[in-house]
């Protein structure tokens, strides 16, 4: 397996030291996996969709006070007057998970339209945060114990709590829990984006170089589940890396050994098959 070009390993080096800020900015880590899954994306590149969250925060009204108004406004601006909302062919093209590619075409996932919304309205100096609702994410504004909600991917409508509940039970089959309303910190949106990445890597084969490089910036994450190391073997070894991918299954089961013995003697095996595909 070839290691990272320079330009990749100084973009996962500014991604790392970003994750591990006292104040982790997610505009510039979505950007950064965006420069990930596309190398043509420059630091003019970057400086470009940062300038477009500027120009969009500086479009709001002057003045805009209570979460109601920041969500008219937001919703006028955005969803309306810029035509950001979701379609369902969002869900199958990597695009609608890369923030630079959603500012151009103004379509994309739910948790990356809500990126637009969190940063043009954070610039703007809205109490804005993201909702991880699970299937849909959303974002708030106001007083995050009782949150004013607002839905990007249909362009901004205003949802109230019955319509967060039946978000949630229509994705989930279960009741909406007030936890699900915790607001969500950029690391967490960030390894959410990540996991929507894989999962669609993980739908097209052929695309396993995907699946790798979203399994290793979540890796740079402060926190991770453990199983991404996991997970990262696998892929090394559906790409025909055995012996690397053999030899983190065989690190991955030293980890859990103590915990999980039956499980780590199960993956020790699949590393001797790894390792036997040479042969």
């Amino acid at each position: 397996m070839q290691p990272p070009l320079p330009e990749a390993a100084g973009r996962r080096r500014r991604f790392a030291e970003e994750a591990r800020s006292e104040r982790p900015d997610l505009a510039t880590l979505c950007l950064l996996v965006g420069a990930e899954a596309d190398p043509r994306l420059d630091e003019a590149g970057l400086d470009a969709a940062e300038i477009e969250l500027d120009r969009l925060a500086g479009l709001l009204p002057y003045g805009t006070t209570g979460p109601h108004n920041w969500v008219a406004a937001l919703s006028s601006l955005l969803g309306e007057r810029c035509g950001f909302h979701g379609t369902p062919d969002c869900y199958q093209r990597l695009e609608s998970s890369l923030l630079h590619e959603v500012l151009r075409r103004r379509r994309g996932l739910p948790i990356l339209l809500s990126v637009v919304w969190m940063e043009v309205a954070r610039r703007a100096g809205a109490p804005v945060y993201g909702l991880a609702l699970p299937g849909h994410f959303v974002v708030g504004f106001g007083d995050p114990e009782h949150p004013v909600m607002a839905d990007p991917f249909a362009g901004g409508r205003l949802l109230t709590g019955p319509d967060a509940e039946l978000l949630v039970v229509g994705t989930t089959g279960a009741p909406l829990e007030p936890s699900m309303l915790t607001p969500a910190g950029p690391l967490d949106i960030v390894l959410r984006i990540l996991n929507n990445i894989r999962a669609w890597a993980a739908a097209r084969p052929e695309h396993t170089d995907v699946a790798l490089w979203a399994v290793d910036l979540s890796l740079l994450l402060p926190s991770h589940p453990a199983r991404l190391r996991y997970d990262r073997a696998q892929l090394l070894v559906q790409r025909g890396d055995f012996l690397a991918g053999a030899a983190e299954m065989d690190a991955f089961a030293d980890v859990v050994s103590a915990a999980e013995p039956a499980t780590a003697e199960a993956i020790r095996r699949k590393a001797h098959s790894a390792r036997s595909m040479l042969n």
